[in-house]
């Protein structure tokens, strides 16, 4: 296969790679709401990418998802496989990047390691219990089923954290204890150091 050419006149001047705010928490453990208000504060742009941003920006067909027509257990794989290579993608464009996600599997997170060693990652777990989970979930619009149980036992399983917060503190607090570890941060931090224990 031929490697596209760029159209004449392009060029992109060569930039040193973003870096990641990498927030791991289950369905409706506030991990928007954090990553709005980081975005707001940080002192330089970072991008704010999800799944549900996929889903919002009309990007899978839903409607024929949801009718049987199309096969989401068929789908969805390739959809995953295909979110995680965007984010290196994105980062070595430059852009630095505030990515929310369930961590579901060994195997998401052992891609997701290989793909992000050569950025600098901030892994932040964002943890709550189980009982304000479901309380959380139930009180959404924008659920049409419920995540919230199953993530809880799982999402926290395959990780390893340069920072955990607990959800049911005050936002302002959380972003204010994530902005401080992340200016005081090793570089890279220590979750992707060779000297930090891997257990993958």
């Amino acid at each position: 296969m031929d490697t596209p050419k760029q159209p004449p006149g392009y060029h992109l001047e060569q930039t040193s790679p973003g870096r990641l705010i990498f927030l791991n928490g289950a369905s409706s453990s506030g991990k928007s709401t954090i990553a709005t208000a980081l975005q707001a504060t940080l002192e330089e742009p970072f991008w704010h990418i999800s799944i549900d941003h996929f889903r919002e920006a009309g990007i899978l067909p839903l409607d024929r998802i949801r009718s049987g027509e199309f096969a989401w257990d068929l789908m969805r794989p390739k959809f995953f496989e295909g979110f995680h290579r965007c984010i290196p993608e994105l980062a070595a464009a430059g852009n630095n990047l505030i990515v929310e996600h369930i961590v579901e599997t060994q195997e998401w997170m052992s891609l997701l390691k290989k793909l992000l060693k050569p950025f600098d990652v901030f892994y932040v777990g964002l943890h709550c219990p189980l009982a304000e989970l479901l309380r959380r979930e139930g009180a959404r619009t924008d659920k049409t089923r419920p995540e919230a149980g199953a993530d809880f036992e799982i999402v926290h399983r395959y990780m390893q954290y340069d920072l955990e917060l607990d959800s049911t503190r005050p936002v302002d607090q959380n972003v204010s204890a994530l902005l401080k570890a992340w200016a005081e941060r090793q570089s890279p931090p220590a979750s992707n150091g060779s000297d930090h224990q891997d257990p993958f």
